[in-house]
C-alpha cells in the first residue's frame, strides 16, 4: 500500500464511530486553502484501499451551529417511524444541508445530505453521511468539540486593497 493512502492527518481527530466491520465515520477539523472547517466523513479499512471516502459532509459556521442547535432538540428515541425533515442550511447559492431523521433497512437514523438545485440538476447529491439514531448524542459531542475547535482557528487575512 502507498504512503499516500494510509496517510491522513487532520488539524484535529474529534472522534468516531463504528458504521460496520470495515468502515467507521470520522468526525475531524481540517481546512481548505487556509480555510478551516469541520467534517463527517466514512472512511473505510479493505485490503485494496484504506482511507477516506466521498461520503461526507463539510461543516462551518453557521450550518454547524444550526446543525447542532437542531440536533439537541431530538428526543431521546425516534417519535415518527417515517422519515421526518428537520432543517435545511444554506451553504452556498443552489446547496443547502438538510437534516432528516429516516428510516433505512427497519432502523432509525439521522441523514445529513446535501440538496442541489441548479439549471441542470435538482435533488439529492452523494455528499452526505447517516448517522444511527442511537449515535445522535455522541455525534451532538463531536460537534459542539468541532465548534470550539474552529473557535480558536481564524481564516487567513485577505491582502489589502491598494
Amino acid at each position: 500500500m502507498s504512503e499516500e493512502t494510509t496517510t491522513f492527518s487532520p488539524l484535529k481527530d474529534v472522534g468516531r464511530l463504528p458504521v460496520n466491520e470495515t468502515s467507521e465515520m470520522r468526525f475531524y477539523v481540517d481546512e481548505f486553502k487556509g480555510y478551516p472547517f469541520g467534517s463527517i466523513r466514512t472512511f473505510v479499512k479493505r485490503e485494496d484501499y484504506e482511507g477516506p471516502t466521498k461520503a461526507g459532509v463539510t461543516l462551518k459556521g453557521q450550518v454547524l451551529d444550526g446543525v447542532i442547535a437542531t440536533l439537541e432538540k431530538l428526543p431521546k428515541e425516534p417519535e415518527a417511524l417515517e422519515d421526518v425533515e428537520l432543517a435545511r442550511f444554506p451553504k452556498k447559492p443552489g446547496v443547502e444541508l438538510v437534516a432528516r431523521v429516516t428510516i433505512y433497512r427497519d432502523a432509525t437514523g439521522l441523514d445529513l445530505r446535501e440538496w442541489v438545485e441548479e439549471e441542470t440538476y435538482k435533488g439529492w447529491s452523494k455528499k452526505g453521511v447517516r448517522i444511527g439514531y442511537a449515535d445522535i448524542p455522541k455525534a451532538v459531542g463531536f460537534l459542539r468539540e468541532m465548534r470550539d475547535f474552529l473557535a480558536t482557528r481564524s481564516a487567513p487575512k485577505k491582502p489589502a486593497k491598494k
